[in-house]
């Protein structure tokens, strides 16, 4: 699984508008369903939302990886957005976050959810792939960063 099999032009944005966790978290849901990702936007923010019920997904570094599990998708399914402002997210760090990385997949699929956590999280420790992405100007520019 990388990234570069998941993401579009359409799903990843730059310049988020929200300004806030439940914000940011509609916008990502909303670049999803404009591309045709997801068939119910409610049922997938209420995934979302139980997700970050349980325990935050803001990391560290000004990352946050937003997730949850639903049947509104039938595969895994990723956005990216990043905020030219910082966004309180409760992260781990207790800092705000501007890269986000929203993944949904089908509640029995574990296996692909699991490995696209585990390969974001990698990307995103680099200093440089996070300045890189946060100095993308386009859709497009913002993809030549993260797809990998």
């Amino acid at each position: 699984m990388s990234l570069s099999t998941v993401l579009t032009e359409k799903t990843v944005a730059v310049g988020l508008v929200a300004r806030d966790k439940r914000g940011v978290i509609e916008e990502l849901l909303d670049l999803l369903v404009k591309a045709g990702a997801i068939a119910d936007k409610s049922s997938a923010l209420e995934a979302v939302l139980e997700r970050e019920r349980a325990m935050s997904t803001g990391m560290k570094y000004g990352v946050a990886i937003p997730h949850g599990k639903t049947s509104s998708v039938s595969s895994l399914v990723a956005c990216v957005g990043v905020s030219a402002e910082p966004i309180p997210f409760d992260s781990l760090d207790g800092e705000p976050s501007r890269v986000f990385i929203m993944t949904l997949s089908p509640p029995d699929k574990t296996g692909p959810h699991l490995q696209f956590l585990a390969e974001v999280s990698q990307l995103f420790k680099s200093e440089e792939k996070r300045a890189s992405a946060l100095a993308a100007k386009t859709p497009a520019e913002l993809l030549s960063v993260i797809a990998i």
